[in-house]
């Protein structure tokens, strides 16, 4: 299972990381899973793929557009795309031209990218990889590296386009125009982008009046763990997870205790600014500290509102940080396990 550093999907995390293994840091988590009455009943899982626009849409090209490292990329094919990171598959997947998608990132585990060679385990490109596929367009982001990798790739004449990273829902529409625009299919980006728009509203719209008016919003603290590894961080102003929180109705409990960073390593007297009355985690991050029970004897958590109520929210590491097509399902999750049947 990656951890931080072998995940592009989380740039932020893999710096936090390198931080944490530095510090030494050796808090252990174990036990079975267990859900007791103060849980709050996971949605169902979903099948993890995603829906692609129909019909798929005809590439119009040549196009030049902007690449956000600066550079002018002119894109004349896009028949054979490489997206370098998980979440940019999934937004050409979705934009309807998953069948010229030639390689993945490790992190592109939904059905119709799992099967594609992988190029790509987060900072670690391979650009001998890349170039054995004869791409007519690889899409990164300016933190997919190494720099040397991605030089390479444009010193062979392949257009690579840059897109900045995703960090809110803001983040959304923007990405999906870029990558669509790269594609000289701006209007399938268009139907896209409100598609998803559509379906972000309509999940927040569950979202009980008790969260969005004066009422008591829930505080949530997004913890990142990874218990084979030893890494145990609390997400703090730009984790990432506080726009998809705050767009849920509730608070992030990190960054509202004053962390402003993006991560840090969890700490008794952390979690105790915190205060926190539900946490978030990734699914992943859960099953590798041994569940709920695990989780508890993480020390300072079972001390918190939420450890001593076991309120644990839970959502799929593939989708969780991506802020792109499928950014509604998170919200949908988000926001059955907050709020039950109060919403």
């Amino acid at each position: 299972m990656p951890t931080p550093a072998a995940s592009p999907r989380f740039p932020r995390l893999a710096v936090a990381l390198a931080a944490v293994l530095a510090l030494g840091l050796t808090v252990t988590g174990c036990g079975g899973t267990a859900r007791t009455a103060g849980t709050p009943a996971h949605a169902p899982a979903a099948p993890d793929r995603v829906e692609p626009l129909s019909p798929a849409p005809s590439p119009a090209l040549p196009v030049t557009v902007p690449s956000a490292d600066g550079a002018s990329v002119t894109v004349a094919s896009a028949d054979r795309i490489i997206p370098l990171t998980g979440s940019l598959n999934e937004i050409v997947q979705t934009l309807g031209l998953g069948d010229r998608v030639v390689a993945r990132d490790i992190t592109a585990t939904f059905e119709q990218a799992a099967k594609l060679p992988v190029v790509t385990r987060a900072h670690d490109v391979s650009a001998e990889s890349v170039l054995s596929l004869r791409p007519t367009l690889v899409i990164a982001e300016t933190t997919t590296g190494p720099a040397e990798a991605i030089q390479q790739i444009r010193d062979a004449g392949i257009p690579l386009l840059v897109v900045a990273p995703a960090k809110s829902l803001a983040d959304v529409p923007k990405r999906i125009e870029a990558v669509a625009a790269a594609l000289g299919v701006k209007d399938a980006g268009a139907q896209l982008n409100q598609r998803t728009t559509e379906r972000i509203d309509a999940a927040r719209k569950a979202i009980p009046a008790s969260a969005t008016g004066s009422g008591k919003k829930p505080r949530v603290a997004f913890l990142y763990l990874r218990g084979t590894a030893s890494v145990y961080l609390l997400g703090g102003a730009d984790s990432g997870a506080g726009s998809l929180l705050e767009a849920a109705g509730a608070v992030d409990a990190g960054k509202e205790s004053g962390l402003a960073k993006d991560f840090t390593p969890i700490t008794s007297e952390a979690l105790a600014a915190a205060a926190p009355d539900a946490i978030l985690v990734m699914t992943k991050g859960l099953d590798s500290v041994g569940g709920v029970d695990g989780l508890v004897k993480i020390p300072g958590v079972a001390q918190t509102p939420a450890g001593m109520d076991r309120r644990v929210v839970t959502v799929d590491d593939g989708v969780l940080l991506n802020y792109g097509p499928r950014t509604d399902q998170v919200l949908t999750s988000l926001v059955a396990q907050l709020y039950g049947k109060a919403a």
